[in-house]
């Protein structure tokens, strides 16, 4: 049947080859132009031989002494400038330095090397004085946002998930599910790509630590050039690699109450050939818990009540290595491999009481659970870059991806009675899980008439998943499978995918236009019952983004794209977890997929000291997916289900002001109004409501090199079709030292001062009420990181000058 499958696939992909074919002739048809210079260096203080941030490069023409080109440093001093002049000085400066004027210099092979350069001090300067400058924590971009994550202190010693929550737009509940501006079904990607880290299966990112992170990528309007998979958008997290030449490396420890202990060690070696990184990390983190849950049939009168804690312990150990191999000033090679490992240790202690009409106790025990589970997650890939001669811009990229996640777990139940008639009871549950993906993809970009870029590529994704899962009875102390809840399910996803976008990029104006096609397959199996569910569809997935420059203060941005949600194995699973029988969440294989058609328009204002980002949006899925819930026996089952369409209008603000040199202000606030229409079993669920949630973040720059920062979030209450779900505020904090000239940082950060980050659901229907209620805590950690050879402490508590 696999061969079958990529047979069919095969075919397909013939029926586009000759199109891919065609463009890529055209494209790479031979188009004259002016040789281009390429122009790198690195500039450094002289005394203290650190980098300049910000320090001017300006190109002068020998003639008229006029600027020709410019461009500034990155945060590591160095930096890198194209032009098609061929008469030129080179001018270097910053304020407080002496400006030097290169007129002497040497172009081999298209290329400038000016190495070093050393800025002197000017006697005006002061000996104490330190100028600190620090790009944006966030950064809009055409069709994306940029969030910074070495700018956020209260990250130190989190993890990925902590760290999205930070992010304006991002929620990420107390259960770990990632919303965007509200919404359900987002694509998260590592570097661009899908990875088993990212995955909806355990705590998959939480090997994924904060100084492991350069920044976030929020992507709420994507272009056709991106997968099509997520309603809400793209979540892209992109990881650190340093590029320094020589030996560089960093390292960082952290401590933490409860358990947050983290090492990680980050080397990169850069040679003219080789470019070697390494990231190695190990910790273990302790994440308790507490819920209560009520649930009352309102026909017989009864209630079963239960409260309880645990405590999960996760010990990860996380290594990726790789190489960039240059093999000349066009053409890259890139081989990186990464290996990660979990084990899992949970124990939870949950009474339970039952109520009877009269409102007395009739039955009480104790539901005593331990599970252990060990992740093992592998990742490859292959990469190959060329850029082309004729343009900068023009370059070929070819992918191939593998990833591999296997998950072994085993929990034990134990039911001890100490009210009624109940007999003590043993259940225990077995789940051997494995998922295979392969990716392979092709982008082609190519640029022309100055103004207009063509981009064209392929990709085709090979998904394999399997759930083994059982659950077993002790009876009269021998085990005996529950045939109701044991089976294996299959998952097998291909998709294949061509796509094509076309720019246009004015001094004022620009427009982007794209057009996707997936063809997706589908293949659901129940082994032990022999049930089995086959799709194949295929979609066309069009984009439009526009943005126009009224001034230097005021842009507009307008974007379109169609998306779609395909049901992931956690809403196709029939089986689940069995921590509380009275309360069970399944999934359903017969769910299919979502569709929606996503509206933006944003305008982009900067008023001195401050800038305001205003966005307008709109989401209008079909066959949209909410969870529904029935009750039996006091026992409630919820599983999802396609109920019908939902329109989504909503408006965010973002905005950043410094008032003061030493203190900044950023804030986000996200509203939207959301209208439901469908039916499940001729039950209308036609209902209309609204969620908010807004972000301050406070930075104080303090006596004696201390930041200080502060941020307090605030999500409103909000319904789903069945559920009302609480409101949540909460509040984090970070501080932050510099020492020995950058190379050591020193961090605190409190998350959740207060510990009132509660989750709290409420679900009333004439039949049946259900609450349940869960909190996490307040989470201390202390962490310090230290840079060496040419390296810096690792960024996530700020940048150096």
């Amino acid at each position: 049947m696999y061969y079958n499958f990529l047979a069919v696939n095969f075919m397909v992909f013939n029926k586009f080859y000759s199109v891919i074919i065609l463009f890529f002739s055209v494209c790479l048809s031979p188009i004259f132009a002016q040789n281009t210079v390429t122009l790198v260096g690195n500039v450094v203080e002289e005394n203290t031989n650190l980098p300049i941030v910000f320090a001017n490069i300006t190109l002068l023409d020998k003639d008229t002494n006029d600027a020709v080109s410019g461009t500034i440093t990155a945060d590591d001093g160095t930096f890198l400038l194209k032009t098609q002049a061929s008469n030129f000085n080179i001018q270097v400066s910053y304020i407080g330095y002496k400006t030097i004027t290169i007129s002497n210099y040497s172009i081999a092979k298209d290329k400038i090397n000016l190495k070093t350069i050393i800025l002197i001090p000017t006697q005006e300067t002061l000996d104490e004085v330190v100028v600190r400058a620090e790009t944006s924590q966030t950064v809009f971009k055409l069709d994306k946002r940029v969030f910074n994550v070495g700018k956020d202190l209260s990250s130190t010693g989190a993890s990925a998930l902590e760290v999205l929550n930070n992010v304006p737009s991002v929620n990420v509940n107390i259960e770990g599910e990632i919303s965007l501006r509200g919404g359900q079904g987002v694509q998260i990607l590592i570097n661009g790509k899908p990875s088993v880290l990212a995955g909806d299966d355990g705590n998959a990112l939480g090997t994924i630590t904060a100084d492991m992170i350069d920044k976030v990528e929020v992507i709420t309007n994507p272009s056709a050039k991106y997968d099509a998979q997520g309603t809400s958008g793209i979540i892209n997290i992109i990881i650190k690699k340093s590029e320094k030449k020589g030996l560089n490396g960093s390292a960082t420890l952290n401590v933490g109450i409860p358990n947050s202990n983290s090492f990680g060690l980050s080397i990169n070696k850069r040679t003219e050939k080789f470019n070697l990184f390494s990231q190695l990390g190990f910790g273990i983190r302790t994440y308790p818990d507490e819920r209560e849950s009520i649930n009352k049939d309102l026909i017989n009168n009864t209630t079963i009540t239960s409260n309880g804690e645990s405590e999960f312990d996760e010990k990860f150990t996380n290594i990726l290595i790789g190489t960039d191999y240059y093999l000349n000033d066009r053409n890259v090679i890139t081989l990186s491999g990464s290996y990660a490992y979990e084990v899992e240790d949970q124990w939870a202690k949950t009474n339970y009481d039952a109520f009877d009409t009269s409102n007395t106790v009739t039955d009480r025990w104790l539901r005593d659970e331990i599970t252990e589970a060990t992740n093992p997650k592998i990742r490859y890939e292959l990469q190959y870059k060329t850029d082309f001669k004729r343009h900068e811009d023009q370059s070929l990229l070819f992918s191939a991806l593998g990833r591999y996640f296997r998950k072994d777990q085993a929990s034990v139940f134990d039911d001890i009675t100490s009210v009624g008639d109940l007999e003590d009871a043993q259940q225990e549950s077995r789940t051997d899980y494995k998922l295979e993906e392969y990716t392979f993809k092709l982008d082609y970009i190519h640029p022309f008439l100055e103004k207009y870029t063509l981009e064209t590529g392929a990709q085709f994704a090979i998904n394999n998943v399997s759930n083994d899962f059982a659950v077993a009875n002790l009876e009269n102390g021998v085990w005996v499978n529950n045939l109701d809840l044991t089976n294996v399910f299959d998952l097998d996803q291909n998709v294949f995918a061509i796509y094509t976008t076309g720019a246009f990029e004015g001094e004022k104006w620009g427009l982007k236009l794209g057009l996707r096609m997936e063809n997706t397959q589908v293949n659901t199996l129940l082994e032990t019952t022999n049930e089995s569910g086959k799709q194949n569809y295929t979609n066309v997935f069009p984009s439009a983004h526009s943005s126009y420059k009224v001034s230097d203060n005021f842009s507009i941005q307008i974007g379109y794209s169609k998306r779609i949600n395909r049901p992931r194995l956690r809403q196709l699973n029939p089986f689940s977890n069995i921590r509380n029988n009275f309360s069970i969440s399944e999934g359903n294989p017969d769910l299919q997929p979502e569709f929606t058609d996503s509206y933006e328009l944003t305008s982009i204002h900067k008023f001195g000291k401050a800038s305001l980002n205003f966005s307008l949006y709109n989401r209008y899925t079909k066959d949209a997916v909410e969870r529904i819930t029935v009750f039996e026996d006091n026992v409630s089952i919820s599983r999802p289900e396609n109920i019908g369409t939902d329109n989504t209008t909503g408006f965010e603000i973002n905005g950043k002001y410094n008032p003061l040199n030493w203190l900044s202000l950023n804030g986000d606030f996200n509203l939207n109004y959301y209208n439901r229409k469908g039916a499940y079993l001729s039950e209308s669920f036609d209902f209309k409501g609204r969620v908010w949630s807004t972000s301050l973040t406070s930075k104080l720059k303090l006596p004696a090199q201390f930041d200080f920062e502060i941020t307090g979030n605030y999500w409103s209450d909000y319904e789903t079709l069945q559920q009302e779900v609480s409101d949540n505020a909460f509040v984090d904090l970070g501080l932050r030292k510099k020492i020995v000239k950058g190379k050591i940082i020193l961090n605190l950060s409190i998350r959740d001062l207060f510990a009132s980050r509660i989750n709290e659901t409420t679900t009333s229907q004439p039949e049946f009420y259900l609450n349940s209620t869960r909190q996490g805590g307040r989470f201390v950690t202390f962490g310090i990181s230290y840079g060496f050879g040419k390296g810096e402490a690792m960024q996530f508590s700020g940048q150096r000058m």
